[in-house]
């Protein structure tokens, strides 16, 4: 395809990935980013083996899992010990685990490959998409283009959304979270993302997630979740009772959550729910969470931001024009995101809402239902990000499985297979 002249509006993991491949392809790109400081935003997250394999592709696997922490399990119980969940990617692969990971780091290792960070438009808010997408409007009313292409990664809260896309639903979700990063000490489980329920009204988790550049010390990513509607009163309530609580819910965490001297030191997470029935305009297209939010209890967001930027820069490579590659684009992703927006939306009240019925059916049927054949396989396929529409898997590379499998090896211990 002919060099192009690339916005991208948002720097976070989509817009970062985006810039970066079309960057490498030979495209001139321009980054606009609305707040002064780019950064990470988040604690932690998992790589799945979908988000892997694109980090594979782009040459930055080695960077990934010299900072991640390998998580092979997926642990889950009530308060009173009983296994809800109890999942391990080596039913569905011995070559494949899931990668613990801070944000800073990812963002990092992402910053270092796009020849174009230090030249990113940092403090420009962009407002508006006019002239059939091929020029940029900011807050100031200051006019940025004309682009052969706007790529919008702007987030799941993004302002652009409607103008770009054909939105179908676009709400927030009641529920979100509060997190932060623990150092992780003595926290015995350190392959295991770890998580306690009391019904779906409570949840607690931890998740190894390595280390970040500059910064050697282990980091588990803690996360506690409650209605948006009642951050305040969490706030009121004090710092030493919710403490309290949570060692109440889970005496085996108290050592690491008596390191929380300061509430200020737990961000506020909020969520939405978006579904488009076209992801692009004109010469616009959406990425990302701006494309298709969703509640994050499958753990997808990050893993869907590097898929959807790989398949643009697939999309522009095997299309002569940008009609073409823009539906190629979208053909490529909506079956695999659909899935997971569904997933999602039906997944979410099992875990985080007031339904105490849902919640106890799912204490009972969760687990023996991971034990079936055909349930288990299509469960794990979903936690890995490879399942594609009801029956459908994505295809991994044999050179990916490889390169993961053989980490994963030198990793165990020779003569128990123990981490």
């Amino acid at each position: 395809m002919r060099r192009l002249h690339v916005a991208v509006v948002g720097y976070g993991t989509a817009g970062q990935c985006v810039a970066t491949l079309l960057s490498r392809d030979g495209h001139a790109v321009e980054v606009f980013e609305r707040v002064p400081v780019p950064g990470p935003v988040g604690a932690g997250f998992l790589l799945q083996p979908s988000g892997l394999q694109v980090l594979w592709r782009m040459g930055l696997l080695p960077r990934v899992l010299a900072h991640g922490a390998v998580v092979d399990r997926l642990y889950g119980d009530a308060r009173c010990g009983r296994a809800v969940m109890d999942m391990r990617y080596d039913g569905l692969d011995p070559r494949l685990a899931g990668i613990g990971m801070q944000r800073g780091a990812l963002f990092s290792i992402l910053a270092d490959a796009n020849p174009g960070h230090a030249t990113v438009r940092a403090g420009v808010r962009i407002v508006d998409v006019v002239d059939e997408g091929r020029t940029l409007v900011d807050a100031d009313g200051i006019r940025h283009g004309r682009y052969d292409l706007v790529v919008v990664a702007d987030g799941a809260a993004s302002q652009l959304r409607a103008q770009v896309g054909r939105v179908r639903l676009d709400a927030p979700y009641p529920w979100g979270a509060l997190w932060c990063l623990l150092p992780r000490g003595d926290w015995p489980h350190l392959c295991e993302l770890r998580q306690r329920y009391v019904a779906a009204r409570k949840m607690i988790g931890l998740l190894p997630v390595g280390t970040r550049p500059g910064a050697d010390t282990p980091m588990l990513s803690f996360f506690w979740s409650l209605p948006v509607a009642a951050f305040a009163q969490w706030q009121a309530q004090g710092l030493e009772g919710w403490k309290h609580e949570v060692e109440a819910l889970w005496p085996e965490i108290a050592p690491l959550v008596s390191r929380i001297q300061d509430a200020s030191l737990l961000a506020r997470a909020q969520y939405r729910d978006a579904v488009l029935g076209q992801w692009h305009r004109g010469h616009a297209v959406l990425v990302g969470d701006a494309a298709h939010s969703m509640s994050p209890q499958l753990g997808q967001g990050v893993n869907m931001a590097l898929m959807d930027a790989m398949a643009l820069s697939d999309a522009l490579r095997a299309n002569p024009g940008i009609d073409d590659a823009l539906a190629a684009y979208q053909r490529s992703r909506r079956r695999h995101v659909a899935i997971y927006q569904a997933w999602s939306r039906w997944l979410t009240p099992m875990f985080q809402s007031e339904r105490d019925t849902v919640a106890r059916l799912r204490d009972v049927t969760l687990r023996p239902a991971g034990r079936l054949p055909f349930a288990g396989t299509h469960m794990l396929r979903v936690l890995s990000g490879t399942q594609v529409g009801l029956f459908g898997s994505l295809e991994l590379e044999a050179g990916f499985l490889d390169a993961l499998g053989e980490y994963l090896a030198r990793r165990r211990e020779p003569t128990t297979g123990a981490w």
